[in-house]
Protein backbone atom coordinates (compact mmCIF):
# COMPACT_ATOMS: atom_id res chain seq x y z
CA UNK A 1 0.00 0.00 0.00
CA UNK A 2 2.70 2.31 0.80
CA UNK A 3 4.43 2.14 -2.48
CA UNK A 4 0.63 3.47 -3.94
CA UNK A 5 1.03 6.26 -1.78
CA UNK A 6 2.66 9.95 -2.99
CA UNK A 7 3.89 12.91 -1.26
CA UNK A 8 1.39 14.47 -3.42
CA UNK A 9 -1.32 12.21 -1.36
CA UNK A 10 0.17 13.26 2.25
CA UNK A 11 0.13 17.26 0.85
CA UNK A 12 -3.76 16.77 0.04
CA UNK A 13 -4.54 14.92 3.00
CA UNK A 14 -2.22 17.71 5.54
CA UNK A 15 -3.85 20.33 3.71
CA UNK A 16 -0.43 21.76 2.80
CA UNK A 17 1.95 22.22 0.12
CA UNK A 18 3.96 19.51 -1.58
CA UNK A 19 7.10 21.71 -0.74
CA UNK A 20 6.02 21.90 3.13
CA UNK A 21 5.50 18.18 3.09
CA UNK A 22 9.45 18.20 1.76
CA UNK A 23 10.12 20.54 4.50
CA UNK A 24 9.08 18.59 7.20
CA UNK A 25 10.12 15.26 5.66
CA UNK A 26 13.62 16.41 5.20
CA UNK A 27 13.68 18.95 8.48
CA UNK A 28 14.50 21.86 6.02
CA UNK A 29 13.28 25.16 6.26
CA UNK A 30 10.63 26.61 8.85
CA UNK A 31 7.14 25.24 9.19
CA UNK A 32 5.18 26.07 12.89
CA UNK A 33 4.37 23.08 15.14
CA UNK A 34 1.10 22.54 14.29
CA UNK A 35 1.73 22.60 10.87
CA UNK A 36 4.18 19.82 11.14
CA UNK A 37 1.99 17.70 13.55
CA UNK A 38 -0.61 17.87 10.66
CA UNK A 39 2.03 16.28 7.92
CA UNK A 40 3.35 13.73 10.35
CA UNK A 41 -0.18 12.55 11.38
CA UNK A 42 -0.82 12.01 7.86
CA UNK A 43 2.15 10.42 6.94
CA UNK A 44 1.37 7.88 9.73
CA UNK A 45 -2.20 7.67 9.03
CA UNK A 46 -1.19 6.71 5.20
CA UNK A 47 1.64 4.70 5.82
CA UNK A 48 3.87 6.81 3.24
CA UNK A 49 7.60 6.05 2.94
CA UNK A 50 9.14 9.00 1.44
CA UNK A 51 11.24 8.13 -2.47
CA UNK A 52 14.42 9.25 -3.35
CA UNK A 53 12.82 12.37 -5.47
CA UNK A 54 10.62 13.62 -2.77
CA UNK A 55 14.03 13.78 -0.18
CA UNK A 56 15.68 15.40 -3.16
CA UNK A 57 12.91 18.21 -3.72
CA UNK A 58 14.10 20.28 -0.67
CA UNK A 59 16.71 18.42 1.13
CA UNK A 60 19.22 17.74 -1.54
CA UNK A 61 21.25 15.25 -2.47
CA UNK A 62 22.09 12.69 0.59
CA UNK A 63 23.92 15.78 2.59
CA UNK A 64 21.11 16.81 4.54
CA UNK A 65 23.25 15.74 7.94
CA UNK A 66 26.01 18.45 7.39
CA UNK A 67 23.53 21.26 6.44
CA UNK A 68 24.22 24.21 8.97
CA UNK A 69 21.06 27.05 9.47
CA UNK A 70 22.02 30.56 7.64
CA UNK A 71 20.73 33.76 9.05
CA UNK A 72 20.16 36.29 6.82
CA UNK A 73 19.87 39.86 8.28
CA UNK A 74 18.68 42.68 6.26
CA UNK A 75 16.01 44.40 4.52
CA UNK A 76 12.47 43.77 3.62
CA UNK A 77 10.41 45.58 1.12
CA UNK A 78 7.05 45.83 -0.55
CA UNK A 79 7.66 46.12 -4.19
CA UNK A 80 5.37 47.92 -6.35
CA UNK A 81 5.73 46.86 -9.89
CA UNK A 82 5.06 48.63 -13.05
CA UNK A 83 5.49 47.27 -16.45
CA UNK A 84 6.15 49.63 -19.74
CA UNK A 85 7.41 49.64 -23.23
CA UNK A 86 10.36 51.82 -22.10
CA UNK A 87 10.83 53.80 -19.01
CA UNK A 88 10.83 57.31 -19.29
CA UNK A 89 13.28 60.03 -19.68
CA UNK A 90 13.30 63.29 -17.25
CA UNK A 91 9.86 64.99 -17.36
CA UNK A 92 7.99 62.36 -19.54
CA UNK A 93 5.10 60.20 -18.81
CA UNK A 94 4.69 57.21 -21.07
CA UNK A 95 1.48 54.78 -20.48
CA UNK A 96 2.25 51.56 -18.52
CA UNK A 97 0.77 48.42 -19.57
CA UNK A 98 0.69 46.71 -15.94
CA UNK A 99 1.19 47.41 -11.77
CA UNK A 100 2.20 44.27 -9.24
CA UNK A 101 2.79 44.46 -5.83
CA UNK A 102 5.16 42.14 -4.28
CA UNK A 103 7.48 41.08 -1.23
CA UNK A 104 10.58 41.84 -1.94
CA UNK A 105 13.81 43.72 -0.24
CA UNK A 106 17.17 42.28 -0.84
CA UNK A 107 17.13 40.69 2.67
CA UNK A 108 13.95 39.43 2.48
CA UNK A 109 14.62 38.47 -0.97
CA UNK A 110 17.77 36.25 -0.43
CA UNK A 111 16.05 34.17 2.51
CA UNK A 112 13.49 32.97 0.26
CA UNK A 113 15.84 32.24 -2.13
CA UNK A 114 18.27 30.30 0.05
CA UNK A 115 15.16 28.48 1.74
CA UNK A 116 13.57 27.13 -1.61
CA UNK A 117 16.82 26.31 -2.46
CA UNK A 118 16.89 24.00 0.41
CA UNK A 119 18.22 25.83 2.91
CA UNK A 120 17.41 26.48 7.04
CA UNK A 121 17.04 29.79 6.85
CA UNK A 122 15.80 32.46 10.04
CA UNK A 123 15.86 36.55 8.81
CA UNK A 124 16.21 39.51 11.21
CA UNK A 125 15.24 42.83 10.55
CA UNK A 126 12.47 45.12 10.90
CA UNK A 127 9.35 46.35 9.57
CA UNK A 128 6.52 49.08 9.76
CA UNK A 129 3.24 48.87 10.83
CA UNK A 130 0.97 49.48 7.59
CA UNK A 131 -0.89 47.52 5.33
CA UNK A 132 1.85 46.06 3.51
CA UNK A 133 3.80 44.08 6.20
CA UNK A 134 1.39 41.13 5.55
CA UNK A 135 2.64 40.65 2.39
CA UNK A 136 5.98 39.75 3.50
CA UNK A 137 5.29 37.68 6.65
CA UNK A 138 3.15 35.21 4.87
CA UNK A 139 5.63 35.07 1.42
CA UNK A 140 8.15 34.23 4.14
CA UNK A 141 6.38 31.67 5.95
CA UNK A 142 5.50 30.37 2.43
CA UNK A 143 8.78 29.62 1.33
CA UNK A 144 9.75 27.94 4.57
CA UNK A 145 11.69 31.02 6.33
CA UNK A 146 11.63 31.35 10.53
CA UNK A 147 10.81 35.00 10.96
CA UNK A 148 10.94 35.38 15.12
CA UNK A 149 13.63 37.86 14.84
CA UNK A 150 11.69 40.25 12.41
CA UNK A 151 10.89 43.83 14.57
CA UNK A 152 7.52 45.33 13.83
CA UNK A 153 8.18 49.12 13.91
CA UNK A 154 5.00 51.45 15.12
CA UNK A 155 4.61 54.83 13.41
CA UNK A 156 6.56 53.79 10.57
CA UNK A 157 6.07 52.07 7.38
CA UNK A 158 7.31 49.41 5.57
CA UNK A 159 10.24 49.76 3.46
CA UNK A 160 9.34 50.00 -0.08
CA UNK A 161 10.98 49.51 -3.68
CA UNK A 162 9.20 51.23 -6.70
CA UNK A 163 10.09 48.84 -9.92
CA UNK A 164 9.74 49.92 -13.61
CA UNK A 165 10.56 46.66 -16.10
CA UNK A 166 11.07 47.49 -19.58
CA UNK A 167 10.03 45.53 -22.64
CA UNK A 168 13.54 43.76 -22.53
CA UNK A 169 13.10 42.58 -18.84
CA UNK A 170 15.47 45.54 -17.53
CA UNK A 171 14.57 47.30 -14.54
CA UNK A 172 15.20 50.51 -12.73
CA UNK A 173 14.40 50.65 -8.99
CA UNK A 174 13.77 53.57 -6.18
CA UNK A 175 14.13 52.10 -2.86
CA UNK A 176 12.46 53.77 -0.06
CA UNK A 177 14.28 52.56 3.36
CA UNK A 178 10.77 53.15 5.86
CA UNK A 179 11.85 50.28 8.88
CA UNK A 180 14.61 49.48 7.33
CA UNK A 181 16.67 52.61 8.16
CA UNK A 182 16.12 52.12 11.63
CA UNK A 183 17.45 48.70 11.96
CA UNK A 184 20.54 49.20 14.08
CA UNK A 185 23.21 47.47 16.41
CA UNK A 186 20.39 46.23 18.58
CA UNK A 187 18.51 44.26 16.23
CA UNK A 188 22.25 42.21 16.36
CA UNK A 189 22.16 41.82 19.85
CA UNK A 190 18.87 40.47 19.74
CA UNK A 191 19.69 37.90 17.25
CA UNK A 192 23.03 37.17 18.87
CA UNK A 193 21.88 33.49 20.14
CA UNK A 194 20.01 32.51 16.59
CA UNK A 195 23.85 33.65 15.23
CA UNK A 196 25.52 31.18 18.04
CA UNK A 197 24.05 28.49 16.17
CA UNK A 198 24.60 29.18 12.37
CA UNK A 199 27.22 28.52 10.11
CA UNK A 200 26.38 31.38 7.50
CA UNK A 201 25.56 35.16 7.75
CA UNK A 202 24.26 36.72 4.53
CA UNK A 203 24.32 40.42 4.61
CA UNK A 204 23.27 43.28 2.15
CA UNK A 205 23.72 46.78 1.89
CA UNK A 206 19.95 48.29 2.55
CA UNK A 207 20.17 48.67 6.19
CA UNK A 208 22.81 51.05 7.71
CA UNK A 209 26.33 50.28 6.97
CA UNK A 210 26.88 50.37 10.82
CA UNK A 211 24.82 47.82 12.22
CA UNK A 212 25.91 45.32 9.15
CA UNK A 213 29.86 45.97 10.01
CA UNK A 214 28.85 45.13 13.67
CA UNK A 215 26.87 42.12 12.23
CA UNK A 216 29.79 40.75 10.13
CA UNK A 217 32.31 41.41 13.45
CA UNK A 218 30.02 39.60 15.61
CA UNK A 219 29.98 36.29 12.97
CA UNK A 220 33.62 36.85 12.70
CA UNK A 221 34.04 36.33 16.50
CA UNK A 222 31.55 33.09 16.54
CA UNK A 223 33.48 31.72 13.71
CA UNK A 224 30.51 31.98 11.51
CA UNK A 225 30.91 32.27 7.61
CA UNK A 226 29.81 35.97 6.45
CA UNK A 227 28.60 36.81 2.55
CA UNK A 228 27.96 40.02 1.45
CA UNK A 229 25.73 41.35 -0.97
CA UNK A 230 27.14 44.58 -1.48
CA UNK A 231 24.15 46.28 -3.14
CA UNK A 232 23.38 48.87 -2.93
CA UNK A 233 27.22 49.96 -3.09
CA UNK A 234 28.88 51.57 -0.57
CA UNK A 235 32.55 52.11 -0.05
CA UNK A 236 33.60 49.59 1.95
CA UNK A 237 37.57 49.93 4.08
CA UNK A 238 39.77 46.66 3.49
CA UNK A 239 39.25 46.69 7.37
CA UNK A 240 35.83 46.23 6.29
CA UNK A 241 36.16 43.63 3.59
CA UNK A 242 38.35 41.47 5.86
CA UNK A 243 35.64 40.17 7.61
CA UNK A 244 33.79 39.13 4.35
CA UNK A 245 34.21 35.14 3.25
CA UNK A 246 32.70 35.59 0.23
CA UNK A 247 30.99 38.99 -1.84
CA UNK A 248 28.58 39.29 -4.80
CA UNK A 249 28.83 42.02 -6.67
CA UNK A 250 26.79 42.46 -10.08
CA UNK A 251 29.31 44.18 -12.59
CA UNK A 252 28.46 47.92 -11.62
CA UNK A 253 29.26 47.25 -7.38
CA UNK A 254 32.64 45.23 -8.82
CA UNK A 255 33.05 48.51 -10.54
CA UNK A 256 32.11 51.01 -7.69
CA UNK A 257 33.91 48.98 -5.46
CA UNK A 258 37.53 48.83 -7.26
CA UNK A 259 37.32 51.36 -10.01
CA UNK A 260 37.83 49.04 -12.74
CA UNK A 261 35.59 48.79 -15.81
CA UNK A 262 33.70 45.75 -15.58
CA UNK A 263 32.40 45.11 -19.28
CA UNK A 264 33.67 41.34 -20.08
CA UNK A 265 34.61 38.61 -18.61
CA UNK A 266 38.29 39.62 -18.16
CA UNK A 267 37.80 42.48 -16.66
CA UNK A 268 35.84 40.99 -14.35
CA UNK A 269 38.42 38.40 -13.14
CA UNK A 270 40.64 41.42 -12.95
CA UNK A 271 38.13 43.35 -10.38
CA UNK A 272 37.04 39.83 -8.86
CA UNK A 273 41.17 39.82 -7.74
CA UNK A 274 41.12 43.32 -7.16
CA UNK A 275 38.39 42.44 -4.22
CA UNK A 276 40.41 39.28 -2.74
CA UNK A 277 43.97 40.93 -2.29
CA UNK A 278 41.43 44.18 -0.47
CA UNK A 279 40.68 41.14 2.32
CA UNK A 280 37.89 39.45 0.81
CA UNK A 281 38.72 35.66 0.54
CA UNK A 282 36.19 34.67 -2.53
CA UNK A 283 35.09 37.55 -4.42
CA UNK A 284 32.05 35.96 -7.23
CA UNK A 285 31.43 39.35 -9.77
CA UNK A 286 28.06 38.08 -11.49
CA UNK A 287 27.62 38.95 -15.24
CA UNK A 288 23.76 38.53 -15.86
CA UNK A 289 23.75 36.67 -19.41
CA UNK A 290 27.59 36.34 -19.48
CA UNK A 291 27.62 33.95 -16.24
CA UNK A 292 29.90 34.67 -12.91
CA UNK A 293 33.40 34.89 -12.92
CA UNK A 294 35.21 33.95 -9.20
CA UNK A 295 38.68 34.12 -7.75
CA UNK A 296 40.06 33.18 -4.69
CA UNK A 297 44.03 34.00 -3.59
CA UNK A 298 44.89 30.86 -5.38
CA UNK A 299 42.59 30.58 -8.90
CA UNK A 300 40.04 32.56 -11.17
CA UNK A 301 37.41 31.27 -13.13
CA UNK A 302 34.17 31.76 -15.38
CA UNK A 303 31.14 30.01 -15.33
CA UNK A 304 29.56 31.03 -18.40
CA UNK A 305 25.40 31.92 -18.40
CA UNK A 306 22.52 29.90 -19.49
CA UNK A 307 20.43 31.06 -22.43
CA UNK A 308 16.58 32.07 -21.46
CA UNK A 309 13.59 34.27 -21.76
CA UNK A 310 14.31 37.28 -19.95
CA UNK A 311 10.74 38.56 -18.34
CA UNK A 312 12.45 40.30 -15.64
CA UNK A 313 15.61 41.01 -14.16
CA UNK A 314 14.49 42.04 -10.67
CA UNK A 315 15.96 38.78 -8.51
CA UNK A 316 18.34 37.57 -10.36
CA UNK A 317 21.27 38.74 -7.93
CA UNK A 318 19.00 37.65 -5.40
CA UNK A 319 17.94 34.49 -6.31
CA UNK A 320 21.81 33.93 -7.02
CA UNK A 321 23.32 35.15 -3.45
CA UNK A 322 20.63 32.85 -1.87
CA UNK A 323 21.36 30.07 -3.77
CA UNK A 324 24.65 30.26 -3.30
CA UNK A 325 24.43 30.32 0.58
CA UNK A 326 22.03 27.44 0.43
CA UNK A 327 24.11 25.14 -1.17
CA UNK A 328 27.24 26.46 0.58
CA UNK A 329 26.05 25.69 3.93
CA UNK A 330 25.74 22.27 2.46
CA UNK A 331 29.16 21.82 2.53
CA UNK A 332 29.30 21.59 -1.23
CA UNK A 333 32.70 22.57 -2.82
CA UNK A 334 32.53 26.50 -4.64
CA UNK A 335 32.48 25.52 -8.16
CA UNK A 336 29.62 23.39 -6.98
CA UNK A 337 27.97 26.28 -5.25
CA UNK A 338 28.66 28.83 -7.77
CA UNK A 339 26.99 26.29 -10.31
CA UNK A 340 23.81 25.96 -8.65
CA UNK A 341 23.66 29.65 -8.05
CA UNK A 342 24.11 30.44 -11.67
CA UNK A 343 21.28 28.28 -12.44
CA UNK A 344 19.05 29.81 -9.94
CA UNK A 345 20.00 33.61 -11.00
CA UNK A 346 18.96 32.25 -14.49
CA UNK A 347 15.36 30.70 -13.66
CA UNK A 348 14.43 33.78 -11.32
CA UNK A 349 14.50 36.00 -14.37
CA UNK A 350 12.40 33.76 -16.51
CA UNK A 351 9.53 35.41 -14.69
CA UNK A 352 7.83 38.54 -13.12
CA UNK A 353 8.71 39.65 -9.52
CA UNK A 354 10.81 39.61 -7.38
CA UNK A 355 10.12 36.46 -4.38
CA UNK A 356 7.31 34.83 -7.10
CA UNK A 357 10.48 34.46 -9.60
CA UNK A 358 12.69 32.09 -7.20
CA UNK A 359 12.87 29.01 -8.12
CA UNK A 360 12.62 26.17 -6.05
CA UNK A 361 15.85 23.62 -5.35
CA UNK A 362 14.12 20.97 -7.68
CA UNK A 363 13.83 23.26 -10.49
CA UNK A 364 17.40 24.30 -9.99
CA UNK A 365 18.53 20.61 -10.16
CA UNK A 366 16.43 19.68 -13.35
CA UNK A 367 17.86 23.06 -15.24
CA UNK A 368 21.90 21.37 -14.41
CA UNK A 369 20.82 17.71 -13.75
CA UNK A 370 17.86 17.50 -15.57
CA UNK A 371 16.49 15.47 -13.01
Amino acid sequence: MSGDITIKDVARKAGVSIATVSRVINKTGYVSESTRRRVEEAVALLGYSPNPSARILSGGTGRASSRKDILVFGSLNVDFVVRADRRPLPGETVPGRSFSLHPGGKGANQAVAASKAGGRVTIAGRIGDDIFSGVLTRSLLDAGVRGDLIHRVSGVSTGSAFITVDASGENSIIVVAGANGLVGREDVDRMLPVLDECGLILLQLEIPLDAVIYAARAARERGVTVMLDPAPPASLEPEVLSLVDYITPNRHEAEFLTGIQVVDVQSASQAAKTLVSKGVKCAVVKLGGEGVVYATRSSTDHIPGHKVDVVDTTAAGDAFSGALAAYLSEGRTLDEAVRFANAAGALAVTKEGAQPAIPWRGEIEKMLFGQ
